[in-house]
């Protein structure tokens, strides 16, 4: 996190952190969300708020009845060897409002596993199934999670930063 001392260009910096924290307050996102909020960060007129893995589908239904109407994409972070490992990260739009937020759950290296979103947005399969095939966090409840990118029978998964890159073609 940036300090606003250093970096003028923070929204703390310009607005105040005081200011911040009114405009978060008041943002259609964490009002819905407020009870599975766990960090909230505005920044590049960005919001991100993290979530805890367990109340993932919760947050994305309170996200839902927010105005949050379109599920765009879901990804992964590997920030080995830091516990939690694993960043699984949701953007969300909502038409009406225009605004756009992230949604993040940071799950531990050992067993990585978060329910599946798929009972909400059922766009979310693929990503589901993307982000178990390259580093192997599986999504708890998902109708078919199976490799999507790899073959069947591939060991491991690639993205993961202590993958073994030697000896593969």
């Amino acid at each position: 996190m940036s300090d606003p001392a250093t970096n003028p260009a923070t929204p703390e910096a310009v607005f105040g952190k005081e200011a911040v924290a009114a405009a978060l307050a008041d943002h259609a996102a964490v009002k819905g969300l407020e009870a599975f909020i766990v960090d909230a960060k505005w920044d590049r007129n960005e919001l991100t708020l993290t979530v805890a893995p367990e109340s993932i589908v919760e947050a994305c239904k309170a996200a839902q009845a927010s105005g949050y109407n379109f599920f765009e994409d879901c990804t992964c972070v590997d920030w080995f060897p830091t516990e939690p490992r694993f960043q699984v990260t949701y953007h969300l739009l909502s038409h009406k409002l225009k605004q756009r937020i992230r949604l993040i759950a940071r799950v531990h290296g050992d067993t990585p596993s978060i329910p599946s979103i798929t009972s909400v947005w059922p766009a979310a399969n693929f990503y589901e199934r993307e982000v178990f095939d390259l580093f192997g966090v599986r999504f708890e409840g998902h109708p078919r999670l199976t490799r999507i990118m790899m073959p069947d029978n591939w060991n491991g998964h690639p993205l993961r930063k202590d993958y073994p890159v030697e000896g593969y073609r």
